[in-house]
């Protein structure tokens, strides 16, 4: 059984990637809201990162044919997945929360005779809600995000709160952990810092926020000392609205 959930695609880590004229593009239109650019203004915003026009227009057709993006006369804009996708980018900068009481969430899976990739598409949305394994088929976060779980999720599972006899410091290590992603963030955040050339920048970056949307989001209470969750997100913001203003980005988010 299918929920109409969405994952993020890839994964998330220190290592940075060289970015395509796709990954440019999509880049881009990630940090544009409204997430809508005439072709002119795309050929003028990517030339500094290395990508020419005719490789442009190529990469244009092949996202549109992909679904990646949508063609309008000659303005090109993100698809509905990737509306989403932009949503979650947003949210990841700032996240909501509440106020902790010691809850947690937890999804027990129910549904039995799923295929491989019905489980692994299972696993990567329930990823997206920021919750994490326990043992196979439980999962389960401390209860401070200001958000329901999906309704549809009932389909596969049963929800419900808890607080389990297990230390919470100690549940959140086994969970995450916490140590390695903090270890990465502050990795990305100093190449971040280093990189210089526009292209290297929108690299390092890029980097960062699929990080951040790995990011557990843990309470205060769980938190390790020092933890760089905040720091790697105001980097990622300051950075969007230098983008924003040295290219002449719509809005900012």
């Amino acid at each position: 059984m299918r929920m109409n959930l969405s994952a993020e695609p890839g994964g998330a880590g220190p290592v940075t990637r060289p970015l395509s004229a796709r990954s440019v593009v999509l880049s881009l239109l990630l940090g544009a809201h409204p997430p809508r650019l005439p072709v002119r203004e795309l050929v003028r915003l990517v030339e500094p990162f290395g990508v020419g026009g005719s490789t442009l227009r190529a990469a244009l057709s092949r996202m549109v044919a992909a679904g990646d993006l949508r063609r309008t006369d000659a303005v090109y804009g993100l698809s509905d997945r990737l509306l989403d996708r932009q949503r979650r980018q947003d949210e990841a900068l700032r996240p909501r929360t509440r106020a902790w009481d010691g809850d947690w969430e937890m999804a027990v899976i129910t549904a039995t005779g799923r295929g491989p990739a019905e489980r692994a598409d299972l696993r990567a949305r329930l990823t997206v809600l920021r919750l994490a394994e326990l043992r196979e088929g439980v999962w389960l976060r401390p209860a401070n995000l200001a958000r329901p779980l999906p309704a549809e999720l009932s389909e596969v599972a049963l929800t419900c709160t808890a607080r389990p006899d297990e230390p919470g410091a100690e549940l959140v290590a086994r969970l995450w952990p916490p140590a390695t992603w903090a270890a990465d963030a502050r990795t990305l955040l100093g190449s971040a810092t280093a990189a210089s050339h526009p292209a290297e920048r929108l690299t390092a970056y890029a980097a960062v926020v699929r990080h951040l949307l790995t990011d557990p989001v843990l309470p205060d209470p769980l938190l390790p000392a020092d933890w760089p969750g905040d720091a790697l997100r105001a980097a990622y913001a300051a950075y969007q609205r230098e983008l924003a203003a040295s290219v002449g980005l719509p809005g900012g988010a």
